[in-house]
């Protein structure tokens, strides 16, 4: 019995390991994404100070990145992972 479940269930298993795995790259690219877009904000505000940029530049630009940070970390907030309680996105079933 135990090896015919182990056989039945190994599509199951693979399926779900797939899943895990596709979430993980999400999520390490998002990270990823989060880093880049903070060293550009600290990259712009040293621009700022030196006189590169013009004040409404900046802003501009300030108002673009602070605007996909929040954007990804709302996305991450309201992706919670499946349990065996919850559909996928973390919603009850």
């Amino acid at each position: 019995m135990i090896i015919l479940d182990d056989i039945l269930m190994a599509p199951v298993r693979s399926i779900a390991w797939i899943f895990r795995s596709v979430h993980k790259a999400v999520q390490d690219e998002q990270a990823q994404e989060q880093t880049d877009l903070r060293a550009r904000l600290s990259d712009l505000y040293r621009e700022l100070e030196r006189g590169e940029i013009t004040e409404e530049q900046f802003d501009e630009q300030e108002s673009q990145l602070l605007d996909r940070l929040d954007a990804l970390k709302g996305a991450q907030e309201g992706a919670e992972p499946a349990t065996p309680e919850t559909g996928p996105g973390g919603e009850d079933r």
